[in-house]
């Protein structure tokens, strides 16, 4: 791999740490097991970022969504839809790419030596709708429909599902709060065995999460092909010799749907292309 290619790759990793650093700076919620309640607080951030992570400066949009939908499911924030609307147009999935620190996380677990294993094609296609499912069933449906004896509804998503938050907020407060590791009970162990699990995925596999399970990732691939930032192959120039298809680790065919909702914009095909085939553009389609 060349000096330059080597550069590109430390550079979105940079953007990454970057990223989670500005969005988690409240450091001393760390250190003394405590959510941050100042007014940045009410600023929905454009990723999977938990709302009770002891150094979270910004609210989620997905657990944002949810609460309004469990307060009055008539009622959607534009407010939030705006910002989502906003960065989809602006990067489309390379939101999910440069800024997720929860991505970051399994890219990094990804790194370790391990046996690398990509899901059969067949599978891997029909798993791909399962985020979608997961956008429309527990992050819209269920908090709007299901509701309590008071008419009260439940963030169903961060609740049950949710690994970033059980890694991101779960985890620390209960390090440093003796008074919460009293309360663990069932639901815990089932958020934390799904941690485990992608935990243990990403070793085999690029972001598992992020292909499969992530409704804020289903959100943002709806904006792939509009995005501002994006993708462009240059057909003239392609000898369809696959390396960009071989070397993507999110599985995109890339020859086909340069573009696809599955691509995170990672830059990685445009490394390995021989002809220059692929480049990044900036600008309305």
């Amino acid at each position: 791999m060349s000096e330059k290619k080597v550069s590109r790759e430390i550079k979105r990793n940079f953007i990454q740490l970057m990223a989670a650093a500005l969005l988690n700076g409240y450091a001393i919620g760390f250190k003394e097991g405590k959510i941050f309640k100042g007014a940045t607080k009410k600023i929905c951030v454009p990723v999977l970022n938990c709302y009770s992570c002891p150094g979270a400066l910004g609210a989620c949009p997905i657990g944002s969504m949810q609460s309004i939908f469990c307060g009055n499911g008539s009622r959607v924030s534009f407010y939030i839809l705006g910002v989502l609307m906003l960065f989809g147009v602006l990067l489309g999935r390379g939101v999910c790419g440069f800024l997720c620190p929860f991505g970051l996380i399994q890219g990094l677990i990804y790194k370790i030596p391990f046996i690398k294993k990509n899901m059969p094609r067949k599978t891997d296609s029909i798993l791909r709708y399962v985020k979608y499912l997961i956008l429309i069933l527990f992050v819209v449906l269920l908090p709007i429909f299901a509701r309590n004896q008071y008419g009260i509804g439940t963030t169903w998503f961060c609740k049950y599902i949710c690994p970033a938050g059980t890694l991101e907020a779960g985890v620390p407060l209960l390090i440093m709060n003796a008074s919460l590791r009293s309360t663990i009970g069932g639901l815990f162990y089932w958020k934390i065995s799904i941690l485990l699990v992608i935990i243990l995925a990403s070793l085999v596999t690029y972001r598992p999460f992020c292909k499969y399970l992530c409704p804020l990732g289903a959100f943002y691939g709806l904006f792939s092909k509009v995005s501002i930032m994006r993708l462009e192959l240059d057909k003239s120039a392609c000898t369809n010799c696959k390396a960009c298809e071989i070397k993507c680790d999110m599985q995109v065919e890339i020859t086909k749907n340069i573009n696809s909702a599955e691509c995170i914009q990672c830059g990685k095909c445009t490394d390995v292309c021989p002809n220059g085939a692929i480049k990044r553009v900036f600008g309305l389609k």
